[in-house]
């Protein structure tokens, strides 16, 4: 990539960070799914995965390089901690990209040097150059990360950067791991790496950050205006804690106040041409999308994809916005691509009209998922006379779990009332198709759904979150349910949706506990969290 973009090049780590969400937990195909519209939005880089953690992880990455990354598409990254072992399984994954890239870490803050990585700041020095210099012979793309960076020691920061330069990193990432800084602060931290790192010239400045505080989107946009050319971000803002700076928050601020920004560009302050390449009216179908697939739910207040963010309950704003919309809106909401579309699908549609609609929605199925979806399309169209969008994202999102069930739910039946005992029969069938049926009794019909499952399944864990949410208007709408169990420390979601939200609760439930059967006894490294051992190779 060119040293000075003249843009924000967009960073989207949804697929790693995001991924790191508790409970968000995403298969290949769900990755690949968000992968292929992240390539839509327009986004210039995704990184994909942390590939030494798991087999899992690196299949995802390399399937993603091998199918999203193109000539013309983004840059398809792995992250990898400083080491050899971590670089080579990082490069052995996104080689199949045109376009790829090695992110590559270690911390320089001094309570991360005591505490986790028990290293003084000369043996940092001393890896930093050996670890650049080996992915680079690898690679040409290298990002290089100061884990930390908001709480390092500044002078230390800019030896560490300036020798992850010379060694050929050529975008260098300043993160703000714990969410800690403020705006001011984080301009400065940005602008004092300007002035003090001799060879800075030679490379992007990335930032990185978390919302512990709410003021990851405020301090990346600072750090714009102070230099830096690259924002690491999630959809939805999804990620560990309190989540990362939000893409599509970043990308809406610097769209809407393109002429406040536009003089830290060097440009004119009329100029029209966009600070970013990400196509905006992709970013609502993209959102969707992550929330479906994480299980995830987007708050109502959040901006620019809540539900609430375009619609008007005072009756002043309504009365501004029925006379000109700018009274009250400064997004129009068709920029963002939302859009109260009703397709028209029906009962008579063929599977050709509902594909080609599911990819125009993100939505990329092979045959058997094709059918299935169909199959639920027909369904739903006999008991459901309008049929929209947001129908269609429902019924089709959790097809994408199914490679990895290990149950498939056969039956739900309930019966309750007021002076009934609330009661459930469920009939699952394994991978083999046999098939066993369980009732049980329970406080509530849900209540009585995940006891009977529970039953079946006989694996043991907690109920954390149950939610339910209308997909569309109307009393025949289609119930969102989403799921969380945990397990020994982990989490497990699940999502469903149904016109019944008991049947769509039975549903979600299936989904998680699927997830807990699956990954039971495995194990996936934590790229901050985790160590890095001894290395089995010599240092070059």
């Amino acid at each position: 990539m060119a040293k000075d973009p003249g843009r924000v090049l967009i960073f989207d780590t949804t697929l790693r960070d995001g991924e790191q969400s508790p409970g968000a937990s995403l298969n290949l195909e769900e990755k690949l799914a968000i992968a292929q519209q992240l390539a839509r939005l327009g986004v210039d880089v995704i990184e994909a995965g942390f590939p030494f953690a798991s087999q899992g992880d690196f299949a995802a990455v390399q399937r993603i390089a091998q199918q999203v990354g193109g000539e013309e598409g983004p840059v398809i990254c792995g992250l990898a901690r400083a080491s050899r072992s971590d670089i080579k399984a990082c490069f052995d994954a996104v080689s199949p990209a045109p376009r790829r890239r090695i992110h590559t870490f270690i911390a320089t803050s001094d309570i991360h040097l005591e505490h986790k990585l028990r290293k003084s700041r000369a043996e940092v020095l001393g890896i930093v150059p050996d670890m650049v210099c080996y992915a680079r012979s690898l690679v040409d793309d290298i990002e290089f990360s100061c884990e930390d960076a908001a709480r390092s020691d500044p002078e230390f920061l800019y030896e560490v950067i300036e020798l992850a330069i010379a060694s050929g990193a050529g975008t260098i990432n300043i993160p703000d791991t714990v969410g800690y800084t403020t705006p001011s602060e984080f301009g400065e931290l940005i602008a004092g790496i300007n002035r003090n790192v001799s060879n800075i010239d030679e490379a992007i400045l990335s930032v990185h950050g978390h919302n512990d505080l709410g003021l990851a989107v405020a301090n990346f946009l600072e750090a714009v205006k102070n230099g830096a050319r690259q924002l690491e971000c999630t959809i939805n803002g999804i990620g560990e804690r309190a989540g990362n700076a939000a893409l599509e928050e970043l990308v809406m601020g610097l769209h809407v106040r393109r002429r406040y920004f536009n003089p830290f560009f060097g440009r004119d302050i009329d100029s029209p041409t966009p600070l970013t390449a990400v196509r905006t009216e992709e970013i609502t179908k993209t959102s969707r999308l992550v929330s479906n697939l994480t299980g995830m739910v987007v708050q109502p207040n959040k901006a620019i994809v809540g539900a609430n963010a375009f619609a008007h309950e005072s009756g002043i704003h309504q009365d501004g916005v029925l006379k000109n919309r700018l009274t009250y809106e400064i997004v129009d909401a068709r920029t963002v691509g939302l859009t109260d579309n009703r397709i028209s699908l029906g009962k008579l549609s063929g599977r050709s009209a509902v594909r080609a609609r599911l990819e125009e929605l993100g939505y990329d199925l092979n045959r058997e998922d094709l059918n299935e979806a169909f199959a639920r399309f027909k369904d739903l169209a006999d008991r459901k006379r309008d049929i929209t969008d947001r129908d269609l994202e429902a019924i089709v999102s959790e097809q994408v779990q199914q490679p990895e069930a290990r149950f498939l739910l056969r039956l739900v039946q309930v019966s309750c009332g007021s002076t009934l005992k609330p009661t459930a029969t469920i009939t699952l069938a394994d991978q083999d198709g046999k098939e066993d049926t369980s009732s049980a009794v329970g406080t509530g019909p849900v209540d009585a759904v995940c006891r009977a499952l529970d039953a079946l399944i006989g694996e043991s864990n907690e109920l954390i979150e149950f939610s339910v949410k209308s997909v569309t208007e109307g009393i025949d709408a289609m119930g969102e349910v989403t799921i969380r169990l945990r397990r020994n420390g982990k989490l497990y979601s699940g999502h469903s949706a149904d016109t019944d939200v008991v049947v769509a609760a039975a549903q979600a439930y299936v989904n998680a506990l699927n997830r807990l059967v699956s990954n039971e006894g495995s194990t996936s490294l934590h790229p901050q969290l985790d160590a890095i051992g001894p290395d089995p190779l010599p240092r070059i």
